[in-house]
């Protein structure tokens, strides 16, 4: 399963590779700001048919085209985001990423996020380790809030949204990439020590497989188990700083 899925995702990438020098078309869902492409949406139909083809009794969890609810995560599910980083992908044309994670049960089993423009797949497993491309990478250090940079959500920081902002100031500094994607990944790296933001379960369902591998700790910002049913606000951060975030500063908000 795990060649299969990584042949799928280099497939894909390479096919939106190739779409970036063609034209795009851009729609608008919610808002102005909250925009679909036809690659988002030609993607996520190619992986969907790969996946019914191979595993037709699964269940399929994805951002677009009526595929964004599911009943329940029991038996085997796929969770996809086709294009993480929309925005990124239509404004810069990188910074944005692919998704696929397996789950059973309600189990994450394994996590797939694909930088595209990079070329970098960050991969892993339940007892697998955490892999980018061939090689393995080390977990990171666990260090506390002051030590270390911290993903944050732009209007959360900016509202100071559940004490955001007063995280943001503890932190040695925040950085807003636009991509959940992308911000798993520099947890997985040891560049950043958490992420907070606003989260769909195909935002964190793949990175979830593999920051658990590494120790990290997440939940909703208040402490609770993430649903996996709707947009939510989302926290993961090393042990010590996830600790810090709770009780100095969400209760306290």
């Amino acid at each position: 399963m795990i060649v299969e899925i990584q042949e799928w995702l280099k497939e894909a990438a390479a096919f939106i590779r190739v779409s970036l020098a063609n034209k795009v078309t851009v729609s608008q869902k919610s808002n102005r700001t909250d925009l679909v492409t036809n690659i988002d949406e030609e993607t996520q139909t190619f992986l969907i048919k790969k996946i019914n083809k191979y595993y037709p009794n699964d269940s399929i969890l994805a951002e677009e085209k009526g595929f964004d609810t599911i009943e329940s995560l029991d038996g085997r599910v796929w969770i996809i985001d086709p294009i993480d980083g929309t925005m990124n992908f239509v404004m810069e044309q990188e910074n944005f990423c692919i998704m696929i994670a397996v789950y059973e049960n309600g189990v994450g089993k394994l996590g797939f996020i694909y930088d595209v423009m990079k070329d970098e797949l960050y991969w892993g497993g339940k007892d697998l380790g955490v892999f980018v491309n061939d090689q393995k990478l080390q977990q990171p250090k666990d260090r506390a809030l002051s030590d270390g940079l911290i993903g944050m959500n732009a209007y959360m920081y900016g509202k100071n949204i559940y004490a955001a902002g007063e995280i943001g100031h503890a932190s040695m500094g925040i950085r807003v990439s636009g991509c959940a994607g992308i911000e798993l990944i520099a947890m997985l790296k040891g560049n950043h020590i958490g992420y907070i933001s606003n989260l769909s379960p195909w935002d964190y369902a793949a990175g979830l497989v593999l920051i658990e591998e590494f120790g990290f700790k997440y939940s909703d910002i208040e402490g609770k188990p993430l649903t996996f049913s709707k947009r939510e606000y989302f926290l993961a951060a090393s042990p010590t700083a996830y600790t810090q975030i709770q009780n100095d500063f969400v209760h306290k908000s």
